[in-house]
C-alpha cells in the first residue's frame, strides 16, 4: 500500500526473539526491541501487540524451530531409547555450538526469570519445558522400566538440557559440556539396563 513502510512480520520476530534470547525479559527494553526489528513502538505494538504479547510469541517461534529438531531427533530411534537421547542432545550442542545465534536458550532463560514474568508467560515456559519432558518420555518408552522410572529419566534429560544452556552462558567449553551430556547418557543407560536387569529377574 503506497506510503505505508512494509516489513517482514517473520523477520522482525526472529529478530525479537533474539534480543528476548539474549537479554532476557526483564533487559529487553522496547528500545532494543525496535532496534532489532527496525519498528517503532507505535508499529512494534500494531503487529505484535504489547511486550507481553510479543514475548509469547517470540517463546512459540523458538519452541517451533528447536522443538521440531528436538522432535526429529527423538523420534529417529524408535527401537534405541538410549540413541535417541544421545541425538537429542547433539541437536543441543550444536545450538549452542552455532555463532549465528545467541549462547544458551530461550526457554532457559525465560525459566530463571519465571518467578518476574507475568502469569501467562511464567505459563508458557512451564508448558514448553513440560513438552520437552513427554518428548523425551516418549523416546524412552520402549523399554522394560516402570513408569517412575521413566518419568524421573524423562525430567533429568530435561535438567541436564537446561543445565547446558546455563554453563554455556558462563563461558563452559564444548568439550566441558559434550562431558556433561556424555555422562547424563550413560546415567540413562546404566539407568535402563538396570531396570532390564530386575525385570528378568522377576521373571
Amino acid at each position: 500500500m503506497s506510503g505505508r513502510k512494509q516489513f517482514d512480520t517473520s523477520a522482525a520476530l526472529d529478530q525479537a526473539m533474539r534480543v528476548f534470547w539474549q537479554r532476557g525479559y526483564a533487559d529487553a527494553s522496547l528500545d532494543a526491541l525496535g532496534s532489532a526489528t527496525g519498528l517503532g513502538r507505535g508499529s512494534l505494538y500494531g503487529a505484535f501487540g504489547n511486550k507481553d504479547a510479543l514475548f509469547r510469541q517470540c517463546l512459540d517461534r523458538y519452541a517451533s524451530v528447536y522443538g521440531t529438531r528436538y522432535e526429529q531427533a527423538l523420534a529417529a530411534h524408535p527401537d534405541d531409547p538410549i540413541r535417541a537421547v544421545e541425538a537429542f542432545f547433539d541437536v543441543i550442542l550444536n545450538r549452542i555450538a552455532d555463532p549465528s545465534v545467541p549462547v544458551g536458550c530461550l526457554i532457559a532463560q525465560s525459566a530463571a526469570q519465571a518467578p518476574t514474568l507475568q502469569d501467562e508467560n511464567s505459563a508458557r515456559v512451564r508448558g514448553l519445558l513440560d513438552v520437552q519432558r513427554q518428548r523425551v518420555r516418549a523416546a524412552l518408552a520402549d523399554s522394560s522400566a516402570d513408569a517412575r522410572t521413566l518419568d524421573e529419566l524423562a525430567s533429568f534429560v530435561v535438567a541436564v538440557n537446561q543445565s547446558l544452556a546455563v554453563l554455556s552462558r558462563g563461558g563452559a567449553s564444548d568439550a566441558e559440556l559434550r562431558s556433561v551430556a556424555r555422562l547424563a547418557c550413560t546415567t540413562v543407560a546404566d539407568t535402563l539396563t538396570r531396570a532390564a536387569a530386575e525385570d528378568l529377574a522377576r521373571d
